[in-house]
């Protein structure tokens, strides 16, 4: 019997299924970002507090998202794991800072599923009261009540956990075809609004010296990067994909698909809508937007396009936490029933269905917010922190794996190091920046979204329960992660016999 840390020779690591092509992989990376979600709620929330400058924000948004995207690729392509940023800065920076990128992703993932749970619902109740249906008995339906949408949406959580169990592939064949009405409708009435609206086209809105603030200009930022955020889902499907890169191929598709479609949304949006009525709509912000430009039921189409975004959103946000926490499991920093695998389906079907099920307990327990905006609002800020957190130290990472490029070619080194570098900084300087601003706006807390000590506590939550989590995967669980910082590779039965 060879020696492990548990005294015994590890089991045969699961394999996850070899079955997707780029396609799939720009399916599941598209769907996990939900360009229409995006556009239809998040841009609502980022008018509120840049004004009239989305156009810019997003732009300075993309260029350190680019810099990061560079960095998921270069370091897919000598490393593809499912656990994508939690090995890649365990092994170039520390293993606890490498755990904490795995975690905050999972812990912001079901804050995403939660918020995404409430807007499918919000978008089935609007679409109800569309048809007609404003009642059911005594009860008035109401696509602003954090109950009822929740209550909706969760039904479907529930339905396409199951989907998602089932296989990538077969989730990736729904998202491709809902991708495909989404996209449609969006350019199309998009496009009709650019052409149609009101409003003067202005070249203020790309200055982004004209936001109103710093603090404007932060906050806008990261709620920006939260609204590119999906594209590095491409690659926690990589060990699922039939060459590894594949997966970069499909990141990149996806990150300037997302740019072309948040530009065309932005000056569309600000082309129809007024300043108050970009921030006031909330999640009925693209429904709002379909009535200025079509009656009845043409009008219906970007409602029906935003259900589609956020169901495949739900789908997609499930399949990619639960490779990573699948992987993370393997190196035995998480329980073993993470990396399960079903053997009917290849997949970590009892890890799906967990993450499902916190998806849902979040969900219920955000009903302490009563109104879906302001639920809305605090998500995606708290989100949005802790995302560039995770972004920054993947960049880094990066940087620090590929340093020797600086002295062998210094064309390579600037893009394999001098831009994940300047990309990772950014993001930092920002997440720190609007941490501060969320500290000093206010002097007690409540649970409310324009509270800043509350709009703090969340991110810092999530944070902070990582370290208790890898204070137990390190001396309890005695995980070997934390001494070498290298996780088990599919292909790799090697690392749990030789990390003593």
């Amino acid at each position: 019997m060879s020696e492990t840390p548990f005294g015994v020779d590890p089991p045969a690591q699961p394999e996850l299924r070899k079955s997707l092509s780029v396609l799939d992989g720009v399916a599941v990376a598209a769907s996990s970002t939900a360009a229409t979600t995006s556009i239809g709620i998040g841009l609502g929330v980022t008018a509120g507090v840049v004004g009239l400058h989305l156009p810019a924000i997003m732009l300075l948004a993309f260029l350190p998202i680019l810099g990061i995207a560079g960095s998921y690729s270069r370091l897919n392509r000598v490393e593809p794991n499912a656990g994508n940023g939690y090995v890649w800065v365990g092994r170039s920076l520390n293993p606890w800072l490498g755990f904490m990128v795995g975690w905050v992703n999972f812990v912001a993932s079901v804050a995403f599923l939660a918020y995404t749970t409430a807007v499918t619902g919000s978008a089935m109740l609007q679409l109800a009261g569309d048809a007609g249906l404003h009642r059911i008995g005594s009860l008035a339906l109401d696509p602003d009540s954090t109950a009822q949408t929740t209550a909706v949406g969760i039904v479907v959580l529930v339905a396409v956990t199951l989907t998602a169990v089932t296989g990538v592939r077969t989730a990736a064949r729904l998202q491709t075809w809902l991708l495909v009405f989404e996209y449609a409708v969006l350019l199309g009435f998009c496009g009709y609004g650019i052409v149609a609206g009101p409003h003067p086209f202005r070249l203020s809105w790309f200055n982004p010296f004209e936001i109103p603030s710093a603090t404007g200009l932060a906050q806008g930022l990261l709620l920006s990067v939260f609204c590119y955020w999906g594209f590095d889902a491409a690659f926690t499907v990589n060990e699922e994909v039939r060459d590894p890169r594949d997966a970069s191929k499909a990141g990149t598709i996806t990150l300037v698909t997302m740019l072309g479609l948040f530009l065309l949304g932005s000056i569309a949006f600000q082309r129809v809508l007024s300043e108050g009525e970009l921030a006031g709509h909330g999640a009925q912000g693209l429904a709002y937007f379909g009535d200025r430009l079509a009656s009845q039921p043409l009008a219906a189409l970007p409602l029906v396009a935003l259900m589609f975004s956020a169901v495949a959103s739900l789908q997609a946000g499930v399949i990619p936490t639960a490779r990573g926490m699948f992987a993370m499991s393997r190196d035995r920093t998480l329980g073993p029933v993470w990396s399960k695998v079903s053997p009917r389906y290849g997949t970590p079907a009892v890890g799906t269905l967990l993450i499902g099920a916190l998806a849902t307990t979040v969900a219920v327990l955000a009903l302490v917010i009563p109104r879906l905006s302001d639920m809305i609002n605090a998500t995606v800020n708290a989100v949005g922190i802790v995302v560039a957190l995770s972004y920054a130290l993947t960049a880094l990472a990066a940087a620090v794996r590929f340093r020797s490029l600086l002295r062998e070619d210094w064309r390579q080194g600037v893009r394999a190091v001098v831009l994940p570098t300047l990309s990772a900084l950014t993001l930092l300087g920002l997440g720190g920046y609007l941490g501060w601003s969320f500290y000093s706006s206010a002097d007690h807390f409540e649970v409310s979204a324009d509270n800043g000590w509350f709009l703090l506590l969340m991110p810092l939550a999530m944070i902070a329960s990582g370290f208790v989590v890898a204070a137990w995967a390190r001396w309890v669980r005695r995980s070997p992660y934390f001494r070498t910082g290298v996780g088990t590779d599919a292909d790799s039965q090697q690392l749990l016999t030789t990390a003593n």
